[in-house]
């Protein structure tokens, strides 16, 4: 990981193994590097846990494996949301190592193992229709080092099929709830579990729907306690979430 490879530059400067112009050469892309197109933070993951994470939708094939090969070569993990399977095919040119999962549309290059956590992120998806975005969260909070189970087509057009796993749910320390149509989901669980619950609207449904800003609404004006609501279609950001608080909860702060 990058703050690793600060901490071997300085130990090796204070060992007098490298000479202050190698250090320096060593350390010149502090606090990020230029690209011309993208400048590449790689100070974020020793503030944030977790290095900057690549947005591909928008990109070019080009830029994305420009910035994945510069990412991973430093040292770095590299995640990639909303990439195409174009995007994929010119990283793999670079870095053989990439993975693709083709229902969360991310990109995954690792560098390093993933520091796992004890504590369970449940990833709740109301319809099959909802997939893409539950597997955006539940593929991100994985590779951030989450323990992650999927609980999918769980909707409350049938409630009978939700309160059949509520159980297994209520183990979960922090719960992912995923729903487009009217968005009731989060609010019925708020109603049964005491986990903190991160609500993502999707942009399923019909006209009425309008893209997911009904479900949105429905979401943030939910009645029920203890639940917070992302942007419409947002898995990647409510797992960055998910994970922070889980990991938080397994430090005991």
């Amino acid at each position: 990981m990058y703050s690793e490879k600060i901490l071997q530059v300085l130990t090796q400067f204070k060992q007098n193994k490298i000479t202050t112009e190698e250090a320096l050469e060593a350390l010149r892309k502090l606090p990020y590097e230029d690209l011309g197109f993208a400048k590449i933070d790689y100070h974020r993951e020793i503030r944030k846990g977790f290095p900057e994470v690549i947005f591909c939708q928008g990109k070019t094939p080009e830029q994305v494996k420009e910035i994945a090969f510069n990412m991973f070569k430093n040292g770095s993990d590299v995640l990639g949301t909303r990439a195409s399977h174009e995007h994929f095919e010119a990283v793999r040119e670079v870095l053989e190592k990439a993975v693709y999962y083709e229902t969360a549309r991310i990109i995954s290059i690792r560098n390093t193992p993933p520091r796992k956590t004890k504590g369970i992120i449940g990833v709740v998806a109301a319809g099959t229709s909802d997939l893409a975005v539950a597997e955006e969260a539940a593929v991100t909070a994985e590779l951030m080092g989450n323990t992650v189970k999927r609980f999918y087509d769980v909707g409350v057009a049938g409630l009978h099929r939700l309160l059949d796993k509520i159980e297994e749910i209520r183990e979960c320390r922090v719960i992912i709830a995923i729903a487009g149509m009217e968005g009731a989901l989060p609010t019925v669980l708020g109603g049964l579990v005491g986990s903190p619950i991160i609500a993502v609207p999707t942009s399923v449904g019909y006209g009425a729907n309008f893209h997911g800003l009904s479900a949105l609404l429905a979401m943030l004006n939910s009645c029920a306690s203890g639940v917070s609501v992302v942007n419409i279609d947002n898995g990647f950001g409510a797992a960055y979430s998910a994970s922070l608080i889980n990991k938080i909860g397994e430090e005991g702060k």
